[in-house]
């Protein structure tokens, strides 16, 4: 099996971004892309979703880990969540504070019975087991903060690997939606959002309430397991959007190799390695 890689870093807004800030996201996610790539190598695909993301977590263009959106009260919660499709075993974080890659604290809690934390306690957990103090807002996030021009949702980062065993894993990460009410839970740490298994995995962004409502991830997968090509199972699904308008992108790949991605509103940014080649948004 040709390992296979595709990663995100949410939605491009033509009317709200400069083509500088095109050309530099898709210079960041070829960037991450080939490092990751590189990595799935020699690692499964579960320990390289996590080592993507994390990559995109340090990037100040992308809504995760640095550069987080800040909530309606000047503070910045994260969430995060991992899926081995192997073991089909999901952990997560939700609202983590103060942490500069919540991913990783969701690998971490992948040897726990209890795989999913919230809140205060997340963060006290990632302390309790030496993950450091770190502020992850920047200076234009604060500027946007202030002067009330956040972007709304728009900017999860995920990860989808397909590894030389055929093993698939799915990682994704957020910074919110920016100014939401504080405890506010996004799909990101939800298998609504973030969803594997061992016939295709799937990571989502967009809107969260949307991704939720339409249950986007597991049933992309749920198809796939059930039968469908993975393209009918994303023409279907998003199809399902349509009611509500749901605003909402996702990025997978199936047991079989082949490499998706699909959006309801323009447009998901995105790259992939098929084993041969790069391909980069445009």
């Amino acid at each position: 099996m040709l390992p296979k890689i595709i990663i995100h870093g949410g939605f491009f807004s033509e009317s709200s971004q400069s083509e500088d800030t095109k050309i530099a996201k898709q210079n960041a996610l070829k960037e991450i892309l080939l490092k990751a790539n590189s990595y799935l190598v020699e690692h499964t695909a579960l320990q390289t979703v996590v080592y993507a993301v994390s990559l995109l977590e340090n990037n100040v263009l992308f809504n995760a880990g640095t550069g987080s959106q800040i909530q309606s009260d000047g503070e910045i919660r994260m969430s995060a969540a991992l899926m081995d499709g192997i073991t089909q075993r999901f952990s997560g974080v939700i609202n983590i504070q103060h942490i500069q890659n919540p991913i990783k604290v969701a690998e971490y809690l992948m040897a726990y019975d209890d795989r999913v934390l919230g809140g205060a306690e997340a963060t006290s957990f990632a302390r309790q087991n030496g993950f450091a103090n770190y502020n992850p807002e920047t200076p234009e996030r604060k500027a946007e903060y202030e002067a009330k021009k956040a972007s709304q949702g728009i900017g999860t980062v995920g990860c989808v690997a397909l590894d030389a065993q055929g093993n698939l894993a799915v990682a994704t990460s957020t910074g919110g939606k920016g100014f939401e009410i504080p405890g506010r839970i996004s799909d990101s740490a939800t298998v609504a959002g973030n969803f594997a298994n061992n016939f295709c995995a799937i990571s989502c962004t967009g809107v969260g309430e949307d991704i939720v409502s339409g249950a986007l991830a597991t049933k992309i997968v749920t198809r796939v397991t059930d039968g469908l090509s993975i393209e009918k199972a994303f023409e279907r699904s998003f199809d399902e959007l349509k009611v509500f308008d749901g605003f909402a992108g996702a990025i997978g790949i199936d047991h079989l190799g082949n490499i998706f991605h699909q959006y309801s509103h323009p447009k998901i940014v995105f790259a992939y390695h098929d084993g041969e080649k790069t391909v980069v948004f445009e």
